[in-house]
């Protein structure tokens, strides 16, 4: 039996995220798949393993915990795994991590598709974006992170904060060439970090099976077209 199941979607958007923490961690888990998800939601809510009004949700198999949001899942996994800083400081603002990445990706989808992306409202964006890239690049320097070495957080050894910001930025970056030039000009500490963590093997693996199973896909939708329109990535 595996460690862990994990109900997301076939996409690397915000599911990613705990992906990428069980891959680095060595830890095993299944997906059921998109029309399993979709039964869950559907049904009541006493057949859910905990509720929830959309994925991810995690189900820790030899503990029996069954969480969802994205942050609650990614500390509970940094917790349990001996991913997170002892001073709790640093234990916060793993957290603090975990939900300005949440955050930013639904600035980056509009709020799910809210709205469309149009090329006006994307010149609107970009000083947003920039600051989003600056608040990264701000919490690494203060905590001695440089292109070339340290972790966002300080400390020897990456952490959740490390993971989630590797594969928030790395699968931008992939997908979208244009947000990974201005991440390269205005944050070059954090897209040295994600370079590096990116590159452990582990995190490579899960990479490569992504591009595998999910191609270019990255959140899906009339939305994801949009953005893809403004950027001229499609």
């Amino acid at each position: 039996m595996a460690d862990y199941t994990l109900y997301y979607w076939s996409a690397p958007f915000r599911g990613q995220f705990v992906r990428a923490v069980l891959a680095y961690a060595g830890k095993t888990w299944t997906e059921p798949g998109d029309d399993a998800i979709g039964a869950l939601m559907e049904g009541p809510l006493e057949a859910m393993p905990v509720p929830f009004m959309g994925p991810p949700v995690l189900v820790d198999e030899t503990a029996g915990v069954a969480l969802s949001q994205t942050p609650a899942i990614l500390f509970y996994l940094g917790e349990t795994l001996g991913l997170l800083p002892a001073a709790p400081a640093l234990r916060a603002l793993t957290l603090k991590v975990a939900n300005d990445a949440n955050d930013l990706i639904d600035d980056l989808t509009l709020d799910g598709g809210r709205l469309m992306w149009t090329d006006a409202r994307w010149r609107d964006f970009i000083p947003r974006l920039r600051k989003w890239m600056a608040l990264w690049e701000d919490l690494g320097h203060r905590h001695d992170l440089s292109a070339d070495a340290g972790h966002l957080l300080g400390g020897d050894a990456p952490g959740v904060a490390d993971v989630v910001t590797a594969t928030l930025w790395s699968t931008l970056n992939e997908r979208f060439p244009p947000i990974a030039a201005m991440l390269e000009e205005g944050a070059p500490a954090t897209a040295g970090l994600t370079r590096r963590i990116s590159a452990l093997p582990a995190l490579t693996d899960l990479a490569t099976r992504a591009r595998r199973e999910y191609g270019d896909l990255y959140c899906g939708g009339e939305i994801e077209q949009s953005l893809r329109l403004v950027l001229r990535t499609d």
